[in-house]
């Protein structure tokens, strides 16, 4: 069973702050911010959402489809995609533009500060979603605007349940836009802050948002997450990691893991507790695809 991966393949370029964000900005100056920060460690990642949840879902034993698309510096990855053995079926090359590009930095905290140059996602509604009878899951991850809701309504017409995961690209969307994803997605995932922007924007709490759909799942960093189905919450505990070393695709990862449950039709709390394990896993490695998950899945 394939599931659609919507979402960006990106370079990422991780910075190390060796030391604190908020020991540099002064909250009383921050109409006239001007900070540099010395980053001794730099290094450069295959990242972008899509890519990630792939690569974690596929690590899982899954069927991968990542729906997306390059620049002409994309040939690096497409190279990448095919020695893991998922496929490029769905990944398109746009000339005249770069592949999109995050730059991260992260401080002693964990606290990260990024720049994304969206660059070939733009382009990535181009790319149509069809049934076919190997598709049986879906996600719609961080993306060009256009194409997260284009992919959505192509998800319901096809009849393909969905998860709907905007991430940082919440914002671009009003309340009535974030509605109509929630009434199609069969799934929503937030983490807190994103999930507190989702039910101010749509009037609705998480009890409510969960009664819309299978079920809602707010993630809450180290704390864990809270899984609502039919208007009830149940918390899943975090997993401690062996080291955290760079948070850079933890999200990503646990989606994979979240894909990789649903596709085995296991219920929404298992789901999250493979993601919360997967997760610790990834913190403990730098990059978000230079880690391994040896633990069965099941």
């Amino acid at each position: 069973m394939a599931a659609v991966i919507c979402g960006s393949l990106a370079f990422d370029t991780i910075m190390n702050f060796e030391g604190r964000f908020s020991q540099q900005i002064l909250p009383d100056q921050l109409h006239i911010l001007n900070v540099s920060f010395l980053v001794p460690q730099l290094r450069r990642d295959f990242g972008g959402c899509a890519g990630n949840i792939a690569y974690s879902l596929k690590l899982l034993g899954g069927t991968p489809l990542p729906m997306a698309t390059v620049g002409t510096d994309g040939a690096g990855y497409l190279d990448r995609l095919r020695e893991l053995s998922i496929s490029t079926e769905f990944v398109r090359q746009v000339e005249g533009t770069y592949t999109a590009q995050a730059m991260i930095m992260t401080d002693l905290d964990n606290n990260q500060i990024t720049a994304f140059h969206p660059g070939a996602m733009m382009q990535a509604h181009v790319t149509h979603i069809a049934a076919r009878p190997d598709i049986k899951l879906g996600i719609i991850s961080p993306d060009g605007r256009d194409a997260m809701l284009q992919h959505a309504e192509q998800f319901a017409a096809a009849g393909i349940p969905f998860v709907f995961d905007p991430g940082q690209g919440l914002p671009m969307f009003d309340g009535r836009e974030l509605a109509a994803f929630i009434d199609q997605a069969s799934w929503v995932t937030v983490n807190d802050y994103e999930g507190k922007m989702l039910m101010e924007r749509t009037g609705w709490d998480a009890a409510g948002i969960s009664r819309k759909v299978r079920g809602l799942v707010v993630t809450l960093g180290g704390e864990g997450c809270d899984v609502w189905v039919d208007g009830e919450k149940t918390h899943v505990p975090a997993v401690k990691a062996a080291a955290v070393v760079d948070p850079t695709g933890c999200g990503d990862a646990w989606r994979g893991a979240l894909l990789h449950g649903l596709e085995q039709g296991w219920p929404l709390a298992r789901c999250a507790e493979l993601g919360n394990r997967v997760g610790a896993v990834k913190i403990a490695s730098r990059g978000p695809q230079n880690w391994r998950f040896d633990q069965p899945a099941a």
